[in-house]
């Protein structure tokens, strides 16, 4: 019985550094030289952005899901519509979940430190490959030389089945479950 009550100790306090480790990462978005932002949208074109690391495999472009808190995979999955910041300039995409053979070159390309998965509390790990939009299927930006007359008609994103752009929320618990 003393010994079940020690394992479970042990194991709340295991719960508990990964979920304190988890929100850490989740609050500060640290940033590094291959860290970029993708910006997912809500069906109701909400608008979120987290920062995540990159990953360059072959001539494609990936990010991975390695943290329990995921709401972006998400939000990925079910509108595979997204914008990428990388080297300051935004981008839009098509987020393609990735299997199979590719998914496991990805994995062995961009392995994770042991000690960083027992961190991370062994979330299983996805790959989201970012495949560029053609530039003439993008919106154009309002005011410039592609868009003139202003803003795109908000009919015409949701034509083409694309999120319109609202304003970033800055809420830090908004950015925590993004």
């Amino acid at each position: 019985m003393k010994l079940i009550k020690i394992l479970a100790v042990l194991a709340l306090i295991y719960v508990a550094i990964v979920a304190l480790f988890e929100s850490l990462l989740g609050y500060f978005q640290p940033e590094a030289a291959n860290t970029v932002v993708i910006s997912t949208f809500d069906p109701d074109g909400t608008r979120h952005d987290r920062v995540l690391s990159g990953l360059e495999s072959g001539e494609a472009f990936y990010v991975a899901v390695n943290h329990w808190p995921r709401a972006w995979y998400r939000r990925a999955l079910s509108n595979p519509a997204v914008k990428l910041t990388r080297d300051g300039a935004t981008q839009d995409y098509n987020a393609v979940l990735v299997s199979g053979a590719e998914r496991d070159r990805v994995a062995m390309e961009h392995p994770i430190p042991l000690v960083v998965r027992i961190l991370m509390g062994f979330a299983p790990r996805h790959f989201l490959r970012l495949d560029p939009v053609a530039a003439e299927l993008q919106e154009p930006v309002p005011g410039t030389a592609a868009n003139p007359q202003g803003p795109p008609r908000a009919l015409s994103s949701l034509a083409r089945g694309r999120p319109l752009a609202l304003p970033e929320a800055n809420e830090v618990g908004r950015r925590f479950l993004a």
